[in-house]
């Protein structure tokens, strides 16, 4: 059985008649998966968090963090702790083959845009701030997954890879772009995932110079490109992101293969490339994924529902997964804490509230895909030029306002008071 980490109250019994308390799996520590278990244990029901994983991990590519998300975090105290863990990024640089400047921004006019209600952190960073609002005051378990699912007429039953079957009131997949729960209760990935032509893999190392705090670099070739970044600690993330069509051969799933397939896609480039990839040679931990979304018909059934990357994946591309995550979560726990008996209207007025603005998000995401790495040489030209454009504050506004506007209003739920 995986690694348990009991909360600190004395678990509530599972739903009774007349109480309002349910009882609820979630599949999935990430960021979503937190998120939900904060605001509904707050609403007195009983959670169970259950991680794939070993252990919680920190770290992975830099995400910036504004909007719907932002506001959530606000709301549940944590927005200094993120603040603390974001860095102020000062510029977007993009060089030649020397090193040279070829286009990029100074990052502050998102932050003008926002308010200043905008910071970048690590993914994993921002996903270990959400889970200690909760650590110790929810059941948690760590190095195991739900594995299959049985509805009953009162309860579903969850088995699990390694732990023994149990009962919930409901079971939420919020185990991400290749969610257990969507496959068990929906059906296969391939009826949902929609490629978007690209793939993306992602380090840290530690002492790589040089270092340009504060600055995200970049280097494009036509299909590829390869960014870093400096993170406290002496260490720096690179991002690399390429076109599909490079990707020869069967996808690797182990750190090996795809420390094979980088160099092979990008082992002819200049800049600092040769020394980026000898450097990935120390490394053991590899993120590697396709550029994907997950466009659903429906992300609910029955005692199960979706929330997250498993529900309505808008990629990497969009820049707002995780704010996005976060506010379905908020919203998702808002309405089952209002009608703790009726969860699939509650379901229903969650997904009506963000689909549309979900899918507004992911149209913006696909037709961005084409300007994040360019196939082209004529393409990375262009796309440096409008970079520069962008230096001067009106014209920045005018590109980015309406990407950085979430026409959203929030509900302002009231956490119900359940008697103990």
């Amino acid at each position: 059985m995986g690694a348990i980490a009991r909360p600190r109250e004395p678990a509530r019994t599972i739903a009774r008649a007349g109480t309002g308390r349910m009882r609820v799996a979630i599949n999935g520590a990430g960021v979503a998966g937190p998120a939900l278990a904060y605001w509904l244990s707050r609403g007195g029901h009983e959670v169970v968090l259950i991680e794939q994983a070993p252990h919680f991990r920190t770290g992975g590519y830099v995400i910036d963090f504004w909007g719907v998300g932002y506001t959530v975090a606000e709301r549940m105290g944590i927005l200094a702790d993120v603040r603390a863990a974001g860095y102020s990024v000062g510029e977007v640089r993009f060089v030649d083959d020397r090193g040279r400047k070829v286009g990029g921004f100074f990052a502050d006019v998102f932050r003008r845009i926002t308010g200043d209600r905008f910071t970048s952190l690590p993914r994993g960073d921002l996903a270990a701030t959400i889970y200690r609002a909760v650590e110790g005051r929810v059941e948690t378990i760590f190095a195991d997954s739900i594995a299959a699912l049985r509805e009953r007429e009162a309860d579903i039953l969850a088995s699990f890879e390694r732990g023994e079957p149990r009962a919930f009131d409901l079971v939420i997949g919020a185990d991400g772009l290749h969610s257990a729960v969507r496959r068990i209760a929906f059906g296969p990935e391939g009826r949902f995932e929609t490629q978007l032509g690209y793939r993306v893999a992602a380090f840290e190392v530690e002492g790589y110079r040089p270092r340009d705090e504060l600055s995200y670099v970049c280097y494009a070739r036509p299909g590829r490109q390869v960014g870093r970044f400096a993170l406290r600690g002496d260490r720096t993330m690179f991002l690399l992101v390429f076109a599909a069509e490079h990707a020869t051969g069967p996808e690797p799933h182990d750190a090996w293969g795809r420390k094979a397939l980088l160099r092979r896609v990008f082992g002819e480039d200049g800049w600092e490339c040769p020394q980026i990839l000898g450097a990935m040679d120390g490394v053991d931990d590899i993120y590697y994924d396709r550029v994907s979304q997950i466009r659903m018909d429906a992300w609910s059934r029955g005692r199960v529902a979706l929330i997250g990357d498993a529900a309505a994946c808008v990629s990497l591309l969009a820049g707002e997964g995780t704010g996005l995550a976060l506010a379905e979560a908020y919203v998702l726990a808002g309405e089952l804490n209002r009608t703790p008996g009726d969860h699939r209207g509650a379901f229903r007025r969650y997904e009506s509230r963000l689909r549309p603005f979900i899918e507004g998000k992911q149209e913006s995401a696909r037709k961005f895909a084409p300007a994040f790495a360019p196939r082209t040489r004529p393409g990375i030209w262009f796309r440096n030029q409008v970079t520069r454009v962008m230096a001067i504050p009106p014209v920045a506004r005018l590109f980015l306002a309406r990407a950085l506007r979430d026409d959203l209003e929030l509900p302002d739920y009231e956490t119900p008071a359940h008697p103990e």
